[in-house]
């Protein structure tokens, strides 16, 4: 996987939080939607009957009062003088318009659900003897249908008086008044009304009332019953909505599926997050262990690991473990070294002591200096060999502060003290400077332990250059040249002089420890050093960092 194509951590946490609060919410969410898409799906058809029951009234009230229709009761009654007369248009539905369509618009989780509805009471009226004839006509209709539709029908003159209605016998409510009702004096005035009661609490409790809100309320559907700008009676609905169990039982299959799909999504996320999380981590642990338990190159990069902050974590994990083996392979092999070193001189100073206890006395003064003089340069090796370890190891450890010198002056001071040692030191012919990154006392001790060598190994006659220049790349540092024109160094050795303990003078007491302890130095200022190709003699390149 490319770097730019792997995912966060945190997205990947993020997306499956959102994704895992998603599910109940989605699910909560689509049932209450559903819930309200039935109530909608109720008011709709109510309406439809509503609009049915209104154009029959009207047609049989038009049929009745006409004069040759025959019924002694309707006849010649003028329907222009019939109801009230509708004061105002309502909104949105203009009687004089041709269409007049109603969208259902009750919504479960915005309308108010009010109390029971009241039942109907004695009139201060009697119905009117039209409109009762009227009902009379449309009571077996309406009872018919309500064998197929489930819903309870109500038809009222405009004085609020029940003409007609499906209630059984034992109920019936014809006669009785319904201006009781808001729903009916609304419609009376003109309005059609869709609202929400609860049910009767005698009724029985619908099944799944814990999950379905609709099962316990009741849709009302109320019609006002116009003709030409009057208002001759009104039309009450009411119906149950189809419950939530209804309406699962009704799409068994697709929730089934719904179900499995949800599964396997969760399924899903499951190995996706053990693929870019889990196993990249196991992984790790995994080499973890194993470099626990001594295996060298144990812990390497992962080659998938799936996301930005375990790819990060593998690399800079597989850097810290190269650094602590070759830490640790430095460590051996310094300690082998040091054990190497020291070992001579003792083993010398052991011998020289033997035999001047068992041999002392029958010695002759000579004899005795000659030993005593090789424990004493023994000694000054060892002391000059601790003294340089104890340098390489401050060197190694040294931590850099927010010193700076004059490059000019530092070389010019080196100069001038290597011509009094008797080294000719030809100095920078370049008279600028530069402020580098390191003080002048480090400085100095680097350039003048290069400028020793060049003396000491160089042979009889050796001279020597100093000269600098400018490196201005992404970390600007200043090369200084330090070449001599000795012996140089042979190209076998070449590879190993920065090496501790590496030397070809070691019968002189050189310790190999110099050139290991300036690029120690060196390499904790951020700058190093490195042996330059030359035609005679050696030549030395050292990158100091300039001051930001």
């Amino acid at each position: 996987m490319k770097k730019w194509f792997r995912l966060r951590l945190r997205s990947i946490l993020l997306l499956t939080n959102l994704v895992i609060l998603a599910l109940p919410l989605g699910g909560i969410i689509w049932l209450r939607l559903y819930e309200s898409a039935l109530i909608r799906q109720t008011e709709s058809e109510l309406i439809a009957q509503a609009a049915f029951v209104a154009a029959s009234y009207r047609a049989t009230a038009e049929r009745l009062t006409a004069p040759d229709s025959g019924d002694p009761i309707a006849a010649n009654r003028a329907l222009e003088d019939y109801g009230y007369v509708l004061v105002a248009a309502p909104k949105g539905r203009d009687p004089n318009e041709h269409w007049r369509p109603r969208a259902p618009v009750l919504d479960l989780a915005e309308d108010r659900v009010l109390p029971t509805a009241p039942p109907p009471e004695p009139g201060a009226d009697n119905a009117d003897p039209l409109a009762w004839r009227i009902g009379q006509e449309l009571n077996p209709i309406l009872q018919q249908a309500q064998r197929t539709t489930l819903a309870g029908i109500a038809v009222v003159d405009y004085r609020g008086v029940v003409v007609a209605s499906t209630r059984d016998r034992d109920e019936d409510d014809l006669g009785l008044s319904l201006t009781n009702h808001e729903e009916v004096r609304r419609a009376l005035g003109g309005e059609a009304v869709s609202s929400l009661r609860a049910r009767r609490n005698d009724q029985p409790a619908p099944p799944l009332d814990s999950i379905s809100r609709g099962a316990r309320l009741r849709v009302y559907v109320a019609e006002p019953i116009l003709r030409e700008g009057r208002v001759l009676g009104a039309v009450l609905l009411v119906r149950t909505p189809a419950n939530l169990r209804q309406a699962i039982e009704g799409k068994r299959q697709p929730l089934i599926l719904a179900g499995l799909a949800l599964l396997g999504l969760v399924l899903a996320l499951t190995l996706f997050s053990a693929l870019t999380i889990s196993r990249p981590v196991r992984q790790l642990v995994e080499q973890a262990h194993r470099a626990a338990r001594g295996e060298t190159g144990a812990v390497t990069p992962l080659a998938h690991p799936g996301t930005q902050e375990i790819a990060e974590l593998s690399e800079t994990v597989a850097a810290m473990a190269r650094t602590l083996e070759q830490r640790a392979q430095y460590i051996r092999d310094f300690a082998a070294h040091v054990s190497h070193e020291f070992k001579t001189p003792l083993t010398a100073i052991q011998g020289s002591v033997e035999l001047l206890r068992e041999h002392g006395a029958d010695m002759s003064a000579a004899e005795r200096t000659r030993f005593l003089d090789i424990l004493n340069q023994d000694a000054q090796r060892l002391e000059n060999l601790v003294r340089k370890l104890l340098e390489l190891a401050r060197a190694d450890v040294m931590r850099v502060g927010d010193e700076s010198c004059e490059l000019a002056a530092v070389l010019a001071g080196v100069a001038q003290r290597q011509q009094a040692l008797g080294l000719r030191v030809q100095p920078p012919a370049r008279e600028d400077s530069v402020t580098v990154a390191m003080a002048a006392e480090t400085l100095d001790s680097i350039l003048g332990n290069l400028l020793d060598n060049a003396r000491h190994h160089g042979g009889a006659g050796v001279s020597a250059r100093l000269d600098w220049a400018v490196d201005g790349g992404a970390a600007p540092c200043a090369v200084i040249t330090v070449a001599d024109d000795g012996q140089g160094i042979s190209a076998a050795n070449a590879e190993r002089i920065f090496e501790p303990f590496f030397t070809t003078r070691r019968q002189s007491g050189n310790t190999g420890l110099g050139l290991a302890i300036i690029r120690s130095l060196l390499t904790a200022h951020g700058g190093g050093i490195e042996l330059a190709p030359a035609e005679r003699g050696a030549c030395f390149r050292v990158r100091v960092p300039l001051k930001g």
